[in-house]
This record gives C-alpha cells, sequence and structure tokens, in this order.
C-alpha cells in the first residue's frame, strides 16, 4: 500500500513539472513583413490555454483596445473589453488540448487592434527540420478557413521589452 501511494505521489509531482511545450514566452511576427509585432506569455489554467499580450512593437504600451467591442461571449476578463489596456488583457482564450501535447483547439483570439474575434488553434513545432527554433503557429480561423502566423520562442524579459 505504501509503494502504491509513493507512486501514485511521484507521478501527480511528476505532472506538475511538465509543463505542455506551448506555455511560455513568444513574440508574435507579421508574416508579411517579418517584424516582431508583440510579446506574449501562453499560459494554462484549469485545463485551458490562454495567451496575455506582454508588450507592444512599436505602440505605446498603454494603448486602449478602443476597437473592440463591449463584450464578447466567453471572455475572460471582466470589465468593458473596448476599455482595457492591449497589454495586459488575455486576447486568446478558451483553448482546450486535443491530448497530444503542444495541440490546442476550440478556443478564440480576439485582435485587439480591429475587435474582430476568430476561432483559434495553437500547434507547438519543436526545432528541427522546417522550423529553425522552437514555433508556435497560432492558427485563427472563421469557419472551415483560416491563416497562420508563426511565433518564436523568447525569454520573458525579451517578451515584456518590446518598444
Amino acid at each position: 500500500m505504501k509503494k502504491l501511494f509513493a507512486m501514485a505521489l511521484l507521478a501527480a509531482l511528476g505532472g506538475l513539472c511538465f509543463a505542455d511545450p506551448a506555455e511560455g514566452f513568444w513574440i508574435s511576427v507579421d508574416e508579411k513583413t517579418g517584424k516582431d509585432t508583440a510579446g506574449w506569455e501562453i499560459y494554462v489554467q484549469n485545463g485551458k490555454l490562454y495567451g496575455r499580450i506582454l508588450s507592444l512593437a512599436g505602440m505605446p504600451q498603454n494603448e486602449k483596445a478602443s476597437a473592440c467591442k463591449e463584450s464578447y461571449k466567453g471572455f475572460p476578463v471582466p470589465g468593458k473589453v473596448s476599455e482595457m489596456t492591449v497589454v495586459g488583457t488575455t486576447w486568446i482564450f478558451g483553448l482546450v488540448s486535443d491530448g497530444q501535447g503542444g495541440r490546442w483547439k476550440d478556443g478564440n483570439i480576439i485582435d485587439p487592434g480591429d475587435g474582430k474575434m476568430y476561432g483559434c488553434r495553437i500547434t507547438f513545432h519543436a526545432a528541427g527540420g522546417r522550423f529553425k527554433g522552437d514555433t508556435l503557429e497560432m492558427r485563427g480561423t472563421i469557419g472551415p478557413l483560416g491563416r497562420s502566423q508563426f511565433w518564436r520562442k523568447a525569454a520573458k524579459a525579451e517578451a515584456a521589452g518590446l518598444r
């Protein structure tokens, strides 16, 4: 019985030590220009994946999301979205794991620049082969149509330090 308890405890603690590879700090990159656009923190909370903007490239860090509506279905932050700052707000929300590490689906992303909400899927790609470094594929969708952006892995200071 003691061995069984010890094994269960080790398994539970081991699960806490291994974060999903999509979690962490990322830099979103404009697919047309190749320039950095924002620093992000991607995190799991209560079994769902979320993403918060930590910094913006080439924009004031206190920029308001004035193009947004007052509210969106399922938005995880209380208050009027149109009055929130872009930096510090969670714009990716509600993604669920597809059962494979680094693959998330059935969530949403809001573009704070124009206020549009899209379906969202996120896939982690490890460095090697097609990808020079660890890469996060963020795919925004409207029905069956979509567009992917490929984000690069960053340190926390880099993700928070874009200006």
